[in-house]
């Protein structure tokens, strides 16, 4: 059974002048689902962002609701940077000026989704700024976990972030009301920014992440998916699964997939030939939910802001094998829809796979946790959240 669009029935809000704005489409990742929804609630907003790829404006284009007019993407002056998407990176320290440019003076009210930079508009003072914070800039405020903790490329941009961590903190003043993903980042937000922040859980795609109508499954793989980054610590679920001798498929990519490939490529060279591991790449949204509904469990090694793979993983009936920190703690069941451990060592995990028993979990039980977190449930928060800010509260 499809979940009811969500509609808004307030005359106040219909009236309102709105804005959304996010920091990029460049890709598509939680942020980006979150912003779409959002954008679900306001159909005749206007769009900003630094910049956006042409796969964006089509998939912006495709989900406008019947009947709703065509609404313009407006972009900063990065669009017309060459290379844009390649040298995104290489850009970063231009995000500030890019956002600070625009002018939102013919608005009431304007909504940031924001990960890195968004939030930093400028707004004149009868115009309300409300911002939904994925997370405080891991670049500039978590620099040794995002570039590693011995990184060259890191020392050689500390003037940069130490710059970006004093523009955040200022505009994160010019913000009226925050909302954010889990407790765990409102904490962080009260520590880098000494701002309060209201909790709206984000949600999962329960119409394509199902169970296999609650049975257990009969392969015995473990599951990890992420962008393969140094900080997702998938190492530590390379290296368990490699000493349990546990088959592991691997989706995703990214910069440190080589790395990884050479901690496989080393244990089959020095300690046994059998390869286990599969690296699969990113798939299609089809092949993952089979790959949910199929695993044993899904490991999450890395330490997330909110972490929407696990109700993916829970929404699929199966269990979740985390690292005990962050927004996992807000998600899993403990003994009900999978296990933590700690601290974030490969011996750790290994202790936790081994012990792990995929039969103790009911499917169900996992399903239900995960349908706590329905779309519905998250637009509706949302927009009591936006009408309390508009009032003041």
């Amino acid at each position: 059974m499809s979940e009811k669009p969500y509609t808004i029935n307030n005359s106040l809000l219909t009236k309102l002048r709105i804005a959304l704005v996010h920091d990029d489409f460049t890709q598509f990742g939680g942020g980006e689902s979150i912003f779409l929804a959002i954008k679900e609630l306001f159909p005749t907003a206007a769009i900003y962002t630094s910049l956006v790829t042409k796969e964006w404006v089509k998939r912006i284009a495709s989900s406008q609701q019947s009947g709703a007019s065509s609404r313009k993407i407006f972009t900063s002056f990065m669009q017309k940077l060459p290379f844009k998407k390649k040298l995104q990176r290489a850009y970063f320290p231009l995000y500030p000026l890019a956002f600070e440019s625009f002018d939102f003076s013919d608005f009431d009210l304007v909504i940031s989704s924001s990960t890195r930079f968004a939030h930093g508009i400028i707004t004149k003072p009868q115009t309300k700024h409300l911002c939904y914070m994925h997370s405080p800039g891991r670049m500039f405020w978590e620099s040794k976990s995002y570039f590693g903790e011995k990184s060259k490329l890191r020392s050689l941009l500390s003037p940069v972030l130490a710059y970006l961590r004093l523009w955040d903190f200022t505009v994160a003043q010019r913000v009226d009301q925050f909302l954010t993903n889990s407790k765990h980042t409102a904490a962080k937000i009260a520590k880098y920014y000494h701002r309060e922040a209201r909790v709206v859980y984000p949600f999962v795609d329960l119409e394509r992440f199902k169970t296999n109508d609650y049975r257990l499954p009969t392969n015995d793989y473990y599951l990890v998916v992420s962008r393969l980054t140094r900080w997702k610590r998938v190492d530590l679920a390379v290296k368990a699964a490699l000493e349990v001798g546990v088959p592991l498929k691997v989706v995703g990519d990214g910069p440190d997939r080589k790395r990884l490939e050479r901690l496989v490529l080393k244990h089959q060279i020095t300690k046994s030939p059998n390869n286990q591991i599969t690296f699969l790449g990113w798939v299609s949204g089809e092949e993952l939910a089979k790959l949910f509904q199929g695993c044993q469990a899904l490991v999450m090694p890395q330490e997330e802001d909110f972490g929407i793979t696990s109700l993916e993983a829970q929404a699929s009936g199966r269990p979740v094998v985390a690292f005990k920190a962050g927004g996992a703690l807000e998600t899993i069941m403990v003994g009900k829809t999978g296990e933590f451990f700690y601290p974030q060592t490969a011996e750790a995990l290994i202790f936790a796979l081994k012990k792990f028993q995929a039969g103790r979990y009911d499917p169900q039980a996992c399903r239900k946790n995960a349908e706590r977190f329905s779309k519905r449930r998250f637009q509706e928060q949302f927009i009591e959240e936006v009408m309390a800010s508009v009032n003041g509260k």
